[in-house]
């Protein structure tokens, strides 16, 4: 079962059930009678229409190297990829094919296959090190910068390139800009500079994140703020041509590793430190994560071997080495045998009826709201930024709904929650006769291999960023053609069981992820069984020096007495103020740093969600121990909160192993444990990435602050 002790029906103020139990959403405009709305339009293309199980699963191979080099005598694999738009077919082959961003050899020419969405896999070897050029490609054949392929919200705190002045009149990157006086309006109706404003359409500012990987340098992160344009002939006059990190880092780079970093681009080097894991890498620019990632950039980051890889697997039959499924797919030249190790990146979206992506230009596509925005009188509501998107298909590995040939025998797939706001419960119990075992997670192998049959009816809750590593056993599937399918709701999630807590998603569109066609096996299965396997879990963290309260925030808008529109999500510290209660304070991402952390010093983070939605938190640079779970009470008067009488309950059995990202749900302290090794800036956000894009971030300074640093 999912952990929830809070309410598990939406959200607190503006979800609410009507007389007939269907979830319905509520808005209204100022002045006028709240109306209906669907909780999740359906977007131009319906995709019901769209057939499915009609194309393959595309396997994306290992990203080939550019080179190998030495440093501090180690040697280091080098890469330069970069990240480039060009057609996909996303869609079913008679539709049209659909123009994304993703990442590739930055030496092939335009419109290679080696370039998709989700890209190919950066695969690593434990302690060896891995050093990437990151290039900013969105460029055109001519060298001309090429402007978002969706509506880009203006008035969040952002990269800002063209460093439009804040309410303090200060002019820079890196800020929220002040739109006071200024009317929104959509692109096609933008006539007057003077008096109105519309959608960001200059060049794009990306940074590139391994989520996951430990050891970083700072000056390798990705931090947010050291974002970078292309290097295209026409950026326009006053732009700035990179965040105000990004010189800091470039100098601490050239430092350490004596590169240096050209217009439009950025080397990044990881040390490979983190036990073998399946980690993944993805856009992290300021205020527009969520609609550069949803653009396509995206790949999974294999790290192997080390003394807690595959080759530390015991079987407890023989004593000897265990044998898991696998290979996994080779570099494009390697040749391609069968593959019993299968990465999926499983994402969301929708499409117009042209097969282009569809994501909302409007606020009122979440909740009918349709003005004043910020920049009229007294509203702080941004004009385009929705607080959670769902799209209404399910795509694999860059397809709509793929079916994967496999035979009767095991599997190993790796799985990826991809989508920006989507909760999925992977239900493997809707194939007859398959077994399921989860042996990894986030940061490596569990503590021990998981029947999932018996720990959750062969399900899989995987929060946006999560990982999976399982083990799927289709020995006694019947041959033909079998669905996985998906309970987790088309809305908020709050945690508790499907049907009786939230209606589960569509049946017919993302209730349904990818078929999987079973066939006799061809040959002999000599991998281990997996309730044989003893798994090399690292060991858990050490107990804390520091124990450190943190805050998951809602900030909600009355326009007028029938609305309650959300504007952001934040992160805040609780403090003890002596009265017998705790209590939040909000902490935006332009304030001081708040968790300043000694270098090698372990702490417990317990972090409140006073929220009505579950969030899934991730911190940069280490990984963590899930410690336990415990119930909060909210006073209806809204006056602080506590702790409630309830004990505290430990980690799901699937939360074993080290993590990188948790489910913090509604009305819980969920409490986590991690040593900060390396000395830097990093951040910790919510993985929502609406969220994260409106304030759900905070940055994170381990020891002191680089001399050289921005300072304000």
């Amino acid at each position: 079962m999912t952990q929830s002790s809070g309410p598990v029906v939406g959200r607190r103020s503006f979800l609410v059930l009507t007389a007939s139990g269907v979830l319905t959403l509520y808005a209204g405009a100022p002045g006028a009678r709240a109306t209906a709305v669907a909780s999740t339009r359906p977007a131009t293309l319906p995709l019901g229409e769209v057939p499915k199980f009609v194309a393959p699963l595309v396997e994306p191979p290992a990203m080939p190297r550019s080179g190998r080099t030495r440093h501090d005598g180690r040697l280091v694999d080098v890469y330069r990829i970069a990240m480039r738009q060009f057609d996909q077919q996303v869609l079913p082959p008679d539709r049209p094919a659909t123009t994304v961003w993703g990442y590739g050899p930055e030496d092939v020419g335009r419109g290679q296959v080696l370039f998709f969405a989700p890209s190919m896999t950066i695969e690593a070897e434990h302690g060896t090190p891995v050093r990437v050029t990151w290039v900013n490609g969105l460029t055109d054949s001519e060298g001309r910068y090429l402007p978002h392929l969706l509506p880009v919200d203006p008035t969040l705190h952002w990269a800002n390139p063209e460093q439009r002045a804040n309410a303090d009149g200060r002019e820079r990157t890196d800020q929220t800009p002040s739109f006071d006086g200024l009317t929104y309006v959509p692109p096609e109706e933008f006539t007057d500079p003077a008096t109105q404003y519309t959608a960001y359409s200059g060049p794009v500012p990306i940074i590139t994140h391994v989520h996951g990987a430990m050891g970083v340098g700072e000056e390798s992160d990705g931090y947010t703020e050291a974002w970078y344009l292309p290097d295209a002939s026409d950026i326009p006059g006053g732009y700035a041509h990179h965040g105000r990190w990004f010189e800091y880092f470039r100098s601490v780079a050239d430092s350490k590793f004596g590169v240096a970093w050209s217009a439009g681009e950025a080397t990044f080097q990881y040390p490979n430190d983190n036990p073998a894991s399946t980690l993944w890498y993805h856009d992290h620019a300021l205020g527009l994560t969520r609609t550069n990632v949803y653009a396509g950039p995206a790949g999974f980051y294999i790290v192997r071997g080390g003394p807690y890889g595959d080759d530390a697997v015991i079987d407890s039959a023989t004593g000897r080495r265990a044998v898991l499924p696998g290979p996994a797919p080779g570099t494009p030249n390697q040749g391609q045998p069968r593959h019993h190790e299968v990465l999926l990146a499983i994402q969301d979206r929708s499409f117009t009826d042209d097969g282009q992506l569809f994501y909302p230009d409007s606020r009122a596509f979440f909740d009918g709201y349709e003005g004043p925005y910020i920049g009229e009188p007294d509203s702080p509501i941004p004009p385009i930024w929705n607080p959670e998107f769902f799209g209404n298909a399910i795509i694999v590995n860059g397809r709509t709904w793929p079916y994967l040939e496999v035979e009767q025998r095991r599997y190993r797939l790796r799985l990826l929650n991809g989508c920006g706001s989507r909760f999925l419960i992977l239900d493997f119990a809707a194939i007859p006769g398959v077994r399921v075992w989860q042996i990894g997670g986030d940061g490596g192998f569990l503590d021990a291999p998981l029947d999932l049959a018996t720990a959750y009816d062969n399900r899989v809750l995987l929060g946006p960023a999560e990982r999976a590593d399982l083990i799927v056993d289709f020995t006694s599937v019947p041959l033909g053609a079998h669905v996985l399918t998906n309970l987790g709701p088309d809305e908020p999630f709050g945690g508790g069981e499907p049907i009786l807590d939230f209606d589960p998603a569509d049946p017919a569109t993302t209730g349904q992820v990818m078929q999987f066609r079973v066939a006799r096996r061809r040959g002999a299965d000599r991998t281990t069984p997996p309730e044989r396997l003893v798994l090399p879990a690292p060991p858990p963290v050490p107990e804390p020096d520091h124990v450190r309260r943190l805050a998951l925030i809602e900030h909600l808008h009355e326009p007028d007495e029938n609305t309650e529109a959300p504007i952001a999500a934040l992160l805040g510290v609780v403090m003890d103020h002596g009265d017998g209660m705790l209590h939040a304070e909000e902490r935006m991402w332009s304030a001081e740093v708040s968790e300043t952390v000694e270098p090698g010093a372990t702490e417990t983070w317990e972090i409140y969600n006073l929220t009505a939605d579950a969030h899934p938190i991730h911190l940069h640079e280490v990984s963590f121990d899930v410690i336990d779970r415990q119930g909060i009470v909210i006073p209806e008067d809204g006056h602080g909160f506590m702790l409630g009488d309830a004990p505290p309950v430990p980690p799901m059995p699937w939360e074993s192993g080290r993590k990188d990202t948790v489910i913090a749900y509604p009305e819980q302290v969920t409490r986590i444990r991690a040593t900060f090794s390396t000395p830097g800036r990093y951040v910790w956000h919510c993985h929502i990435l609406e969220h994260e894009d409106n304030e759900m971030m905070r940055p994170m300074q381990v020891g002191e602050v680089g001399g050289g640093a921005p300072t304000d």
